[in-house]
C-alpha cells in the first residue's frame, strides 16, 4: 500500500469516526465512555496522518 493510499484511508477512518461522534452525541442513550473511546479513536487517527503527512 503506498503513503497516499494509506493516508486516504486513515481520512476515511477519521470522517467515518466524526460522524460516529455525532450521532452518538444526538443520542440520548449513549454513553458518555463510549463517545470518549470514539472520541480517542479519532484523535489518534488524525496523529497519525499528521505523522506520516509530515505536519
Amino acid at each position: 500500500m503506498s503513503l497516499s493510499s494509506h493516508l486516504n484511508e486513515l481520512k476515511k477512518k477519521h470522517e467515518h469516526l466524526s460522524n460516529e461522534v455525532e450521532v452518538a452525541q444526538r443520542s440520548p442513550g449513549v454513553d458518555g465512555l463510549e463517545i470518549a473511546v470514539l472520541k480517542k479513536q479519532k484523535l489518534k487517527i488524525k496523529e497519525e496522518i499528521s505523522r506520516l503527512s509530515g505536519e
